[in-house]
């Protein structure tokens, strides 16, 4: 069929690099001059492109490859700055905020601890390569938090840091979905309000297994993707995936 033609010649393009990630593709009347062809193939292989995550089009604008996706691995949990750097990325973070406040009902529940009770809540944008990628929403029980005072959270890993004090990550949950960018992510991660977004809830637990930690972090979905194992099984061995309430009947 001519649009599978069509595909494969700018899918050859975007692989060998004649067309970067950012480049323009050419316009539907220059394909359509160029294969002697309607407009119909034309948006059918263009529309291929666009399933395969290799091209991006918007309203107004010509279509244009897209730039490459950081993949993150769901099944294991590595720290954000260490990722970065197994990627040859540059990571940054720029905090927002840290704050000491009193427990509402949601992060009462989060965390297992009495409504009203002190927690820590930290904001910090996440960058690589200078181009905003996360912002974590982090809320920490008050004897884990107040330790992110003494030190500058733009130049640390959290994780491992709070490893150093003697508050090591033993378990480690993890529930994505997509959700529509709020005021706050629309602002610090530069994305129109509504867009979807990638996002990554997060539950840690210490050796005695007590909750210490309940985090939120939202992803830019159109720089980073989350793969699973096919074997479903953590790098350490231990499953990953866990079924959230009862499946089928």
């Amino acid at each position: 069929m001519l649009y599978v033609e069509i595909a494969d010649d700018l899918r050859r393009k975007i692989v060998s690099g004649e067309l970067s990630p950012g480049d323009d593709v050419p316009s539907e009347g220059e394909l359509a001059d160029l294969w002697r062809s309607s407009r119909g193939p034309i948006r059918n292989a263009l529309a291929a492109l666009r399933n395969e995550g290799l091209i991006e089009t918007r309203r107004g604008r010509p279509a244009r490859v897209a730039e490459r996706k950081a993949q993150q691995a769901a099944d294991v949990s590595i720290p954000f700055t260490r990722w970065a750097q197994q990627m040859g990325t540059e990571p940054g973070a720029q905090t927002q905020e840290v704050s000491l406040r009193r427990a509402d009902e949601e992060k009462a529940r989060a965390l297992g601890v009495e409504k009203g009770a002190p927690i820590v809540d930290v904001v910090r944008l996440r960058l690589l390569d200078g181009r905003p990628t996360m912002l974590e929403r982090l809320t920490f029980i008050e004897e884990v938090g107040r330790v992110l005072f003494d030190v500058d959270l733009d130049t640390v890993s959290i994780t491992e840091y709070l490893n150093e004090r003697g508050f090591g990550y033993h378990d480690v949950d993890h529930e994505i979905d997509a959700v529509a960018a709020d005021e706050l992510d629309s602002r610090l991660l530069d994305v129109e309000v509504g867009t979807p977004i990638l996002r990554l809830h997060r539950v840690t637990r210490g050796p005695d297994g007590r909750i210490f930690e309940a985090s939120d972090d939202r992803y830019r979905s159109d720089i980073i993707r989350f793969t699973v194992s096919a074997s479903g099984r953590a790098r350490e061995g231990s499953h990953f995936i866990r079924a959230i309430g009862s499946i089928g009947a």
